[in-house]
C-alpha cells in the first residue's frame, strides 16, 4: 500500500459536540496502482542519445542484470540456457568460455555484439563477445561501450556482428524472450524477503491485546506493555501470564492481526510465481529442479531434454551461427561449429 497515511474519524478538527465518544476509527489511504504509468516493457519508439551518437536500450539492462541474482529459478534457468547452448561447442572463431560469455549476453539481453579481432594486415582472426550490459548500438550500426569515468569505446559497424532476437517493435536491439516472466520473478523475491523480514522482526504486529476490564491496575497494564516491547527481536517470542483478581470473562483478550503461515500464502505466492518463470522461459520444470506436487511426477527428463533441445536451444544457436557465416568478411573460413544432433 506504499507511504499509508494513517487519519483518526475523531481528528481534533472535528466538532466534539458531534462526536463525544473518544473511541477513533484509523482509515487507510487508498492503495497505489500497480502501474500507474505502465512499466518498463512498454515501449514504442527509441531514444537516440545526440551527445554520445548512440540509440538507448528500450529496457533497463541494470535490472536485467540484476534479475538472475534476485530470484532461483530465473538465474538458474538462465544458466541451464547457456550451458545446453555452450555444451554444444565444438571448433570456430571463438573459445569455449567465449562462446560461454556470447550466449550468456544473447539470452540475458537479447542480443549479442561480437567484436572481429584482427592482425597487422587488417584480417579478420577471431571474435570477441562485448559486454551487453553496457554495449550500445551506434549510429552508424557499430557498437558503442560505456567505460569508466564517462569515457566511450567506439567499434565500427565492420568491426561488429550482431546477434539479435527479433523485436515486432524495433529493430536495433534484440528483446530478451523471458520479459514476460519479469514481474512474477520480482513477486517471488518480494515474498521472499517479506518472510525474512517476519522472522528477523521478531515481535511484529502479530496481534492485538484488548483490555476492557476494569480491574486491571495500571501498574500490571505497564508491565504488560513494557514485556511486549521487550520482546522484539529473533527469537524473542516469549509467553505472558496475567492474573486479574476479580476480572471479567474476556476482559482481556488477543486479537490476532494476521496468521502468516494460514493466511498470508507464502507457499501459493511462491509455487505461482516461480511456475509463471519457467513459463516464461519454456523451460520443462523437470529440469529445472521443481518438485512435482503429484505421485505422477514429470515424467523422463531425457526426452524432456531432448524437446527443449530442438524447439528452444538448437534455434538459439543456428541463430548465432547463421549471423556469423552471413557476414561477408568471414563466409565459412571462421565460422562456428556446433554438435546440433
Amino acid at each position: 500500500m506504499g507511504d499509508a497515511k494513517l487519519t483518526a474519524a475523531n481528528d481534533a478538527t472535528i466538532d466534539e459536540t458531534e462526536h463525544t465518544s473518544s473511541n477513533g476509527t484509523v482509515v487507510f489511504s487508498m492503495p497505489e496502482a500497480v502501474m500507474p504509468n505502465m512499466w518498463l516493457t512498454d515501449y514504442d519508439s527509441l531514444h537516440f542519445n545526440d551527445y554520445d551518437r548512440y540509440w538507448e536500450p528500450p529496457i533497463d539492462r541494470g535490472l536485467l542484470a540484476n534479475l538472475p541474482r534476485r530470484n532461483a529459478q530465473h538465474g538458474g534457468i538462465l544458466q541451464s540456457r547457456v550451458n545446453m547452448a555452450a555444451s554444444r561447442f565444438i571448433s570456430g572463431c571463438m573459445t569455449a568460455q567465449h562462446v560461454e560469455a556470447a550466449f550468456t549476453n544473447q539470452i540475458m539481453f537479447g542480443d549479442v555484439a561480437l567484436l572481429k579481432v584482427r592482425d597487422g594486415f587488417g584480417r579478420a582472426l577471431r571474435l570477441f563477445p562485448l559486454p551487453s550490459y553496457r554495449t550500445r548500438v551506434a549510429a552508424d550500426g557499430g557498437a558503442v561501450v560505456l567505460e569508466r569515468d564517462d569515457q566511450l569505446k567506439r567499434y565500427k559497424a565492420a568491426d561488429i556482428v550482431w546477434v539479435r532476437q527479433y523485436d515486432p517493435v524495433q529493430q536495433v536491439y534484440g528483446l530478451a524472450d523471458y520479459i514476460g516472466g519479469m514481474q512474477a520473478a520480482l513477486l517471488n523475491e518480494d515474498a521472499t524477503l517479506f518472510r525474512r523480514k517476519y522472522f528477523l522482526n521478531g515481535a511484529h504486529m502479530g496481534f492485538i491485546m484488548y483490555a476492557t476490564d476494569p480491574n486491571l491496575d495500571p501498574k500490571v497494564e505497564n508491565e504488560i506493555k513494557q514485556k511486549i516491547q521487550d520482546s522484539k527481536g529473533v527469537g524473542n517470542f516469549k509467553s505472558l501470564f496475567v492474573n486479574i483478581p476479580n476480572g471479567k470473562e474476556k476482559g482481556l483478550q488477543i486479537i490476532p492481526v494476521g496468521n502468516f503461515e494460514s493466511k498470508d500464502e507464502f507457499s501459493n505466492v511462491k509455487a505461482v510465481s516461480a511456475q509463471d518463470v519457467f513459463n516464461a522461459h519454456r523451460f520443462p520444470a523437470g529440469l529445472g529442479g521443481m518438485i512435482p506436487t503429484n505421485a505422477a511426477g514429470f515424467g523422463d527428463p531425457t526426452k524432456y531434454g531432448e524437446m527443449y533441445f530442438k524447439a528452444e536451444t538448437k534455434p538459439l544457436i543456428n541463430k548465432m551461427v547463421d549471423a556469423i557465416a552471413r557476414d561477408p568478411e568471414i563466409g565459412g573460413r571462421l565460422k562456428l561449429v556446433f554438435d546440433l544432433e
